[in-house]
């Protein structure tokens, strides 16, 4: 926890700031062995961060004085994802990963490989979507939270809404076997697509091809996906 992210609800308009909730109470007497007198690095969820003061950690909470945050967070990423539903447990990781690494607009998609089930997983929950992204803010000294949106049927969102969501921007479609290795750097807005275990299939391929997607590829080794959407948009950024 790089950073002490703070809810509106817990400023208060005197400047000072209250944590009661078990895991960052924990972590500030476990990880970062706080006392009252130490500084520490504090932000206001989708505002700005800066230096506290810890004047009180006890078994109520902790309470923080901060004369100003005066810091931008980091910029965002200009790469909008779209990824294939992982696994459950892949998924609160790759949502960790990447917020972190700045992506601001992430949807989720139903594909032929993506288990029903995953649908009804408890991470899907908007309080556990919510705890994950908080965690990556955390991580990378950020306070803008993420907008997540569910896709849940293919077909229909090609149809009906890709076309908006990739208008104006460059739409790579990360998939093995594609001709073209994923670009470096890329200059301005793009949106990534990301198949599931096992990759998209052939007929959703087709589809995002004929909707304006270039066909990427890492090279030939097989990745999962939470390891291959933090290497692209580490390649892409």
């Amino acid at each position: 926890m790089n950073l002490i992210l703070l809810a509106e609800d817990e400023w208060r308009s005197d400047g000072q700031a209250h944590v009661d909730d078990p895991r960052r109470l924990r972590h500030l007497r476990e990880v970062h062995r706080a006392s009252p007198g130490d500084e520490l690095t504090l932000g206001r969820l989708g505002g700005g961060i800066g230096r506290g003061r810890l004047t009180r950690l006890d078994d109520q909470g902790a309470r923080f004085e901060c004369d100003a945050l005066d810091q931008s967070p980091p910029p965002a990423l200009d790469i909008e994802l779209i990824l294939a539903l992982p696994r459950p447990r892949m998924l609160a990781r790759s949502l960790e990963h990447v917020t972190a690494l700045g992506v601001k607009r992430i949807t989720l998609l139903h594909t032929r490989r993506v288990e029903k089930s995953y649908w009804q997983s408890p991470e899907l929950a908007a309080d556990k979507i919510h705890q994950h992204l908080v965690l990556g803010l955390e991580q990378a000294r950020d306070t803008v939270l993420p907008e997540v949106r569910l896709a849940t049927r293919f077909k229909p969102f090609v149809e009906d809404s890709l076309a908006d969501e990739i208008a104006g921007r460059r739409a790579l479609l990360a998939h093995p076997g594609m001709p073209a290795a994923c670009p470096r750097g890329i200059e301005g807005p793009a949106t990534l697509l990301v198949g599931p275990e096992g990759g998209f299939i052939p007929y959703e391929v087709e589809q995002l091809l004929a909707a304006g997607c270039e066909g990427i590829h890492l090279g030939p080794r097989i990745l999962r996906v939470e390891t291959a959407v933090v290497a692209l948009l580490a390649r892409l950024g």
